[in-house]
């Protein structure tokens, strides 16, 4: 835009065509950019502080910092999106070294036991019970168990928890992949009655599923674990 103070357009044509401007309901903005002249908006409202505005011009104004509001909170997502996104990243980064520590079966199996002390059931004693909705979980858990011991695939089976609305059928492959444990060795899925009639809003879940695996002396070798690294009160 040209400096309004620069043209060859007299001051005194600008100031009216400014002011039957906003008598139309034209905001500064609007003016600036119809005037192609650069206007301090703050000299504008000078010029048409006794200009009386449509009865129209609320609602546009209103409209249009509905509009400004949407517009900001959209960008102020992709910001926050991008600085989470490169936080996130900076986190895997420093800890990228502490892929290897995987490798010593012992340390495997520390890690093993405190996943299982936090998911897994204390009660049956004869066989390892193991639940939880999210797949990398449950793809961590079953890693760990066939790196740390000698596994009887045969000892595996699987329950699908889900909701009313779900496809167990198609549930079950799911989690059958995840787990590579074969659909001969699941259970029969458990509905939560308490979902009859409501429709499930995350389309993502994918139920939880319950792996046990019938060993005691697994359980009480991770039972062991904890208590022999940290004795406690």
């Amino acid at each position: 835009m040209t400096p309004w103070y620069n043209i060859y357009m007299k001051r005194e044509q600008i100031i009216e065509k400014s002011k039957k401007l906003r008598a139309q309901g034209k905001t500064y903005k609007e003016i600036q950019e119809l005037l192609n002249v650069k206007i301090p908006k703050s000299t504008l409202s000078y010029w048409c502080k006794d200009v009386y505005l449509p009865i129209e011009y609320k609602a546009k104004l209103k409209k249009l910092n509905l509009l400004n509001s949407e517009k900001g909170r959209a960008m102020a997502l992709v910001v926050n999106k991008r600085i989470r996104d490169e936080y996130l990243k900076s986190v895997i980064d420093r800890n990228k070294g502490l892929k290897n520590v995987f490798k010593d079966k012992d340390v495997s199996k520390i890690a093993l036991a405190m996943l299982y002390l936090g998911e897994g059931g204390k009660t049956q004693r004869g066989s390892l019970s193991f639940g939880n909705s999210d797949p990398f979980i449950i793809s961590l858990f079953i890693f760990l168990m066939r790196y740390c011991y000698n596994i009887d695939e045969h000892k595996f089976r699987c329950t699908l928890q889900c909701r009313a609305d779900q496809n167990t059928k198609i549930l079950e492959k799911f989690w059958s992949d995840i787990t590579n444990v074969s659909l001969d060795k699941f259970y029969k899925a458990k509905i939560d009655p308490r979902t009859i009639g409501k429709p499930t809003k995350k389309k993502e879940y994918k139920g939880v599923c319950r792996i046990d695996y019938f060993s005691a002396d697994i359980f009480h070798d991770l039972m062991a674990i904890p208590k022999v690294i940290y004795k406690g009160p």
